[in-house]
């Protein structure tokens, strides 16, 4: 798995960071400040989440005045939904060829004894 893909999913291993995900996801741009307002945790732990969140290229920072915004960069989630996808289409033709292996033997244990 190449770098970025470690750095994505790292990211996203952590609950509130997902959360944190979801919010600037549905609601837009949010300061540290705004995102702390919903979370057992203190601003300074918002922004250290933040900070792991912007490592991995998931979000960006942008002032604004006095203020910093957060707003999530789209392209490191197209990576790991293609990285997911292919692993899913080698589990399904995993699975397929599984199926069809066990159907073969289903079919020979059902057909009498006198037609093997």
């Amino acid at each position: 798995m190449p770098d970025g893909l470690d750095a994505v999913f790292g990211a996203l291993a952590d609950p509130t960071r997902r959360h944190m995900v979801e919010r600037l996801v549905a609601g837009g741009p949010e300061t540290a400040t705004a995102l702390a307002r919903d979370l057992p945790i203190s601003r300074q732990a918002v922004v250290k989440h933040l900070q792991s969140l912007s490592d991995a290229g998931l979000v960006d920072a942008a002032r604004q005045g006095r203020e910093v915004k957060y707003a999530i960069r789209p392209e490191p989630f197209s990576d790991a939904i293609e990285w997911m996808m292919r692993a899913g289409a080698q589990w399904d033709r995993r699975l397929d060829r599984l199926s069809h292996v066990l159907g073969q033997k289903v079919r020979d244990v059902d057909r009498p004894s006198e037609e093997r």
